[in-house]
C-alpha cells in the first residue's frame, strides 16, 4: 500500500519547508492495527502552527502534517474492536497525521462515526465544532435568552458557536473586522443564526450601549480568540461576574484586561484548548455524546459545514496560501478521494 504524504522535516514557513512524497507502508497489519484511507482533512491554524513549529503539541521529525480529517477504515488486525472495515474514522488525538492517503494506525487512535455524515461535516467536526460545543457547555450555565458576546465570528469556531446558540436558544453579537465584502458576510452569519454582527470599530462606540439594549440581557458569556483591544473590548460589555474564555490569538497580541473589570465586575477570565480537553476526556462517554449530539445536528441539517475549497495533495502550495491570506472566506481542504 503506497500512501503519497504531505510532510516536513523540519520546521518553518509552511510554505517552503511543507513536501510531498510517496511512502510505503507495511503489508501486513498488527493485531490492533487498521488501515485508513483518508478522504478529506482541512488545513486549519494549528496545523500551520504545528509546522511552523509554534504549536504547543509537536510530533518528532519528520513527521506528517494534519491534525483533523476523516478516512474510511479499509481493513482492520485480528484483534481489533470497536471498527471494521467501510467504517468512517476521525482521529482521536492531534497529529494523527491525516494529510495522507493511507495510513496504519492503532485502533485505540481512531473514533467512528455515523457512516450517513456528509464527508466535509465528518472531516470538520472535531476541532472547531467541538470547542465552540465545549465552550458553550462548560463555563457558564446558560439559560434559553441569555448572550454570548464574540470576537472572529467568522471563524471556524465563530460560525460554529452561531449556529449552536441557535439551537440552544441562546443569543450571539459577533464582532469581525472591517472588509470590503462586510454586508456579504453579515448576511451570511445572520443566515447561520447570528442575532447581531458588527464591527470591532462599532463595539468601541456609543451605539454599541444603543444596540446591548435590545437585547434580554446583558452578555453573560465572551469568546476570544484574537486577544489585544478586541478582548478588551468584549470585557467592557460583559455582565458582572461573566466569563471570557480564550481559545486563540490571531493578532498575538496579549489579553488586556482593566483593572476595574476585575474590581467592580468581578469577571473571570479562563483559557480553552481543544486537544488538552480530548486527551483528558479521550474515553468518557461525555465526547462520543457530544460528536453523537453534533452528527445528529448535522444530519438534520441544524449545522452546516464551513464553506471549502479543496485541494489535491498536489496542489499543497496553493492550499497553504489559500489558508494564510487575510479575510479568507472559506477554509482550504485537502480532498484525498
Amino acid at each position: 500500500m503506497t500512501s503519497h504524504q504531505l510532510y516536513v522535516e523540519e520546521c518553518g514557513d509552511p510554505g517552503t519547508v511543507l513536501k510531498l512524497r510517496r511512502y510505503e507502508l507495511p503489508e501486513t497489519l498488527g493485531p490492533t492495527d487498521v488501515a485508513v484511507q483518508m478522504l478529506m482533512a482541512p488545513v486549519n491554524p494549528a496545523d500551520l502552527n504545528m509546522i511552523e513549529g509554534t504549536y504547543s503539541v509537536q510530533p518528532p521529525l519528520p513527521a506528517v502534517m494534519g491534525n483533523e480529517g476523516v478516512g474510511k477504515v479499509v481493513e482492520v488486525g485480528a484483534d481489533v474492536q470497536g471498527v471494521q472495515a467501510g467504517d468512517l474514522v476521525i482521529p482521536a488525538d492531534a497529529g494523527f497525521g491525516t494529510w495522507q492517503t493511507f495510513k496504519i494506525s492503532k485502533d485505540k487512535d481512531v473514533i467512528k462515526l455515523p457512516g450517513d455524515v456528509p464527508l466535509i461535516s465528518a472531516a470538520t467536526i472535531s476541532a472547531n465544532p467541538c470547542t465552540a460545543y465545549r465552550m458553550i457547555k462548560d463555563f457558564v450555565d446558560l439559560k434559553p435568552g441569555d448572550v454570548i458576546i464574540q470576537n472572529g465570528a467568522n471563524s471556524g469556531v465563530g460560525v460554529s458557536v452561531i449556529q449552536l446558540a441557535k439551537e440552544w436558544k441562546f443569543k450571539t453579537i459577533n464582532t469581525v473586522r472591517n472588509r470590503p465584502d462586510f454586508d456579504k458576510l453579515t448576511d451570511y452569519l445572520l443566515s447561520l443564526g447570528a442575532d447581531a454582527v458588527v464591527t470591532e470599530e462599532f463595539v468601541r462606540s456609543p451605539q454599541m450601549k444603543e444596540l446591548l439594549k435590545t437585547f434580554p440581557t446583558t452578555p453573560k458569556l465572551a469568546f476570544n480568540c484574537v486577544g489585544g483591544q478586541s478582548a478588551t473590548d468584549l470585557l467592557r460589555h460583559l455582565c458582572p461576574k461573566g466569563v471570557m474564555v480564550t481559545y486563540g490569538g490571531m493578532s498575538k497580541l496579549p489579553v488586556s484586561v482593566p483593572s476595574r473589570a476585575f474590581i467592580f465586575s468581578d469577571v473571570v477570565l479562563c483559557g480553552y484548548w481543544n486537544t488538552n480537553w480530548n486527551r483528558i476526556h479521550k474515553t468518557d462517554i461525555a465526547r462520543y455524546e457530544m460528536l453523537s449530539d453534533l452528527s445528529r445536528l448535522i444530519k438534520e441539517s441544524k449545522f452546516k459545514p464551513p464553506l471549502c475549497e479543496f485541494f489535491k495533495l498536489e496542489d499543497y502550495k496553493a492550499a497553504i496560501e489559500k489558508a494564510t491570506e487575510g479575510f479568507k472566506g472559506v477554509k482550504a481542504v485537502f480532498d484525498m478521494q
